[in-house]
């Protein structure tokens, strides 16, 4: 769900992709582009989008994604990378990249803002990366030290731990918000970054665990009016804005890559479920391995 590589094939009524082109398609695939929603450049919300993996097309085709020699793709989820942005760098903003940076310009943030990224993974990276380069004052939030020296260079302004007692007391009202990246949610103590937050301030997740969040009392909510709330990657003018600014201003991804083969893919697993990634995966070499496509 994160696929760059050539357009070989391109429908006659196509207008922004031509043959040849070196492209990529993030973690949607397909959407009506009819609905309310498409109107509404919120098509990553359309009630019949298709991702890129694992979804099934109307003419009951399953979609492959990246794992595979060939991906069809419809012109409004493919886009053309700019010339300054490596393949592997440019490969993991399509889907990570993109999740977090929308919820960050939506959610204003930009000169003026205090931003606290909870998690400093693949998702959480990009997070300190986009908020920094719009202009935001950068805070990460982590369970432990071992990330600091990273995330400093990344452009955060502080790295506070959260696994030490009473971490939020001295920053109590000080965020306009806390995108978590997290996928560990159900263990937190929410009501302490909930403490963290302006007045009227959100909790925003885009990471997503397979355990249900803590329990939540509506008073937890009341000391600032705060909310919580949770999105889904982005649309195309965001994703566009992103390879923008990625450009221009030589935001790279952190990146590790791995020669694409049975013992590459066990490879990049593992390290992704040991938490042992700096910090996104990226397989490489698809050329040596399926031979060259046109």
């Amino acid at each position: 769900h994160e696929v760059i590589g050539k357009a070989i094939r391109v429908g006659k009524d196509v207008k922004t992709i031509k043959e040849g082109d070196r492209v990529g398609v993030g973690a949607q695939i397909q959407a009506d582009l009819t609905c309310a929603n498409c109107k509404a450049d919120q098509e990553n919300y359309c009630p019949n989008a298709i991702d890129t993996f694992g979804a099934q097309y109307s003419d009951g085709t399953l979609s492959q994604g990246g794992y595979s020699s060939h991906i069809r793709a419809h012109e409004y989820f493919t886009f053309k990378i700019p010339e300054s942005i490596p393949s592997a760098v440019a490969a993991p903003m399509m889907c990570a990249g993109l999740t977090v940076y929308s919820p960050l310009v939506r959610l204003g943030a930009g000169p003026g803002k205090k931003v606290a990224v909870l998690g400093l993974g693949g998702l959480g990276h990009f997070a300190v990366m986009w908020a920094v380069a719009l202009g935001a004052e950068v805070y990460v939030l982590s369970h432990s030290p071992k990330k600091k020296e990273d995330a400093l260079k990344m452009g955060a302004k502080e790295f506070i731990v959260t696994g030490e007692e009473n971490w939020h007391k001295p920053y109590a009202f000080t965020f306009d918000f806390i995108l978590n990246t997290t996928d560990a949610t159900h263990k937190f103590n929410l009501s302490h970054y909930f403490s963290t937050l302006k007045v009227m301030g959100r909790f925003h997740n885009v990471g997503f665990g397979d355990e249900p969040l803590p329990r939540i009392n509506a008073q937890d909510f009341a000391p600032n009016g705060c909310y919580i709330g949770a999105s889904h990657i982005g649309n195309r003018p965001e994703m566009l804005a992103m390879l923008d600014l990625a450009s221009k201003q030589k935001i790279t991804s952190w990146i590790e890559e791995i020669p694409i083969s049975e013992e590459g893919c066990a490879k990049a697993v593992t390290k992704v479920s040991d938490g042992d990634v700096r910090y996104r995966c990226v397989l490489t070499d698809y050329d040596k391995v399926f031979g060259e496509r046109s």
